[in-house]
């Protein structure tokens, strides 16, 4: 699977991340340059989540993600549909309850969390408007959606740097430190498909989300997202 399409199958989606679970976190600190834990940061910030609070966190792979929701005394239930992610995840975290389940299915009762929160894994579900309509059923009226995505960097000279980087560097630099690199070109051209900061927020407008906005982080490589179930 070294293709990118936005009519993805789960299947292939998930023996990918299988595949690359073991090295995934490392791998993404060197190929975002050390920038993947200041992006995680930005959506902690975002989120807000204290005790009390119920967190979802989506595509949360090895949990890595969540780890900063269970510190800030929240309620964490990560949530992935690579199995060999959450087994990893499983041996490095095994205080958080990882939980199996598809975005556009999810295992969830309705109203059900405070918060729902997705990083880089929008890209990956198989429909992103029923997953973001998932999302939405199993929010809280009143609770928030925050999503870190990759996205257009803003400034044109910069975004044909980034695309550069995209098909020409990532590839041999994944070959180097990942257990599959074709995976890493898939999830290359992934990011060149995907919507850009404004038609994102069109979908969560038209699954329901409201006062959706949104903030560029690394002049737009990636865009935090957020919106919220007014009822």
């Amino acid at each position: 699977m070294t293709r990118a399409s936005l009519d993805k199958q789960p299947h292939e989606v998930a023996a990918m991340f299988d595949d690359v679970a073991a090295k995934y976190d490392r791998t993404n600190d060197v190929l975002s340059l050390g920038q993947a834990r200041a992006w995680r940061r930005a959506v902690a910030e975002a989120v807000a989540a204290g005790p009390g609070d119920v967190v979802l966190d989506l595509g949360a792979g090895t949990g890595t993600s969540s780890l900063p929701f269970a510190e800030a005394g929240a309620t964490v239930v990560p949530c992935d549909f690579s199995v060999g992610m959450l087994a990893e995840g499983k041996r490095r975290h095994p205080e958080l309850p990882l939980t199996a389940g598809d975005a556009t299915r999810l295992p969830f009762a309705d109203n059900t969390f405070d918060s729902v929160t997705i990083s880089f894994a929008l890209r990956n579900v198989q429909d992103t408007d029923a997953g973001l309509s998932e999302m939405f059923r199993v929010t809280k009226p009143g609770g928030k959606l925050v999503i870190c995505e990759f996205s257009t960097p803003t400034w044109t000279p910069f975004r044909t740097v980034y695309t550069e980087y995209l098909m020409r560097a990532l590839p041999p630099v994944a070959t180097a430190v990942s257990s599959n690199p074709d995976a890493y070109v898939y999830l290359a051209e992934s990011i060149r498909e995907w919507p850009d900061q404004p038609a994102l927020a069109a979908k969560l407008q038209d699954a329901g989300w409201s006062k959706v906005a949104w903030r560029n982080l690394t002049g737009g490589i990636v865009a935090l997202h957020r919106a919220y179930k007014v009822s």
